[in-house]
Parts: C-alpha cells; sequence; structure tokens
C-alpha cells in the first residue's frame, strides 16, 4: 500500500510540475534573467505550493500519527549551520545554472534530453559525494572521542 501511495504522491507532483513548465530549464532560467527576459511564472508556481503545503501540514499534523506510519518523522533541529548554509548555496547554484531543481529534474527524464540525464547523473553524484564526505567528518568526530 505504501508503494501504491509513493507512486500515486510522485504522479500528482510530476504531473504538476510539468502542466506548470518547471520541468522546462529554459522557464525556470528565465526567473533568474531579471534584467533581461524576466518570466515571474515560477513565483505564482511556488505561492500556490506554499498555500497548499501550509493547508496541508495543518491537516495532516492535526492527526496523531500518518495514516501509513505508526509516527510522524519530522526534522527535530533548529540549528542553522554551515552545512545547511553551504548545501543550500550549492542547491541554488546547481538551479540557477542548470535551470533544474530534483523536483523538476526527476518528470523531465520523460522528454528523453540529454541535459535532464546529465543533470540527473550530477545529483545522484553529489549525494554520494556528500554522503562520503558526511562519513569522513563523522570518522573524525569518532577519532576525537
Amino acid at each position: 500500500m505504501r508503494l501504491i501511495a509513493a507512486y500515486l504522491i510522485g504522479l500528482v507532483f510530476g504531473v504538476g510540475i510539468s502542466i506548470s513548465g518547471m520541468a522546462n530549464p529554459a522557464k525556470v532560467l528565465n526567473f533568474f534573467d531579471v534584467a533581461g527576459t524576466w518570466d515571474p511564472s515560477l513565483i505564482f508556481v511556488m505561492g500556490g505550493a506554499v498555500v497548499v503545503a501550509f493547508i496541508g501540514y495543518r491537516i495532516v499534523l492535526g492527526r496523531n500519527a500518518p495514516i501509513l506510519e505508526k509516527r510522524f518523522a519530522l526534522p527535530t533541529s533548529t540549528t542553522i549551520d554551515l552545512k545547511l548554509v553551504g548545501g543550500s548555496a550549492v542547491f541554488g547554484i546547481g538551479w540557477g545554472i542548470a535551470g533544474f531543481c530534483p523536483g523538476g529534474a526527476l518528470p523531465a527524464l520523460g522528454t528523453g534530453r540529454s541535459e535532464v540525464f546529465i543533470f540527473t547523473a550530477a545529483l545522484i553524484a553529489g549525494i554520494f559525494i556528500a554522503k562520503f564526505l558526511q562519513g569522513l567528518g563523522a570518522d573524525r568526530k569518532t577519532a576525537r572521542a
């Protein structure tokens, strides 16, 4: 049941990304080109997403537990550290250069365009590099203790 729910949620998300045009890197890059061919539609897509997420979180978190899990798995840290700021910066720079964020790239894989596959490969490589670097940091902490 969880796999079916994940599939359906991903399908709805992918269709929404595609319909909104956010799977098109040119549309995203035009949002960042405020001095040229600026396209403000990304603001409306993000605004709509924030409204839907705000309402959805209020409804879901009003329950004692999720439907398909025993308990909620929510982040507990409120620390703004170098890892958070650095990761956010890398994400934003990559988004601005490529015109893709992971949410928009995955549905765009269906277009068969090579740049989407290159971006996704770089995304996966970045995940593995980040995990490797986290492991190095954990090893250093263990060695100090």
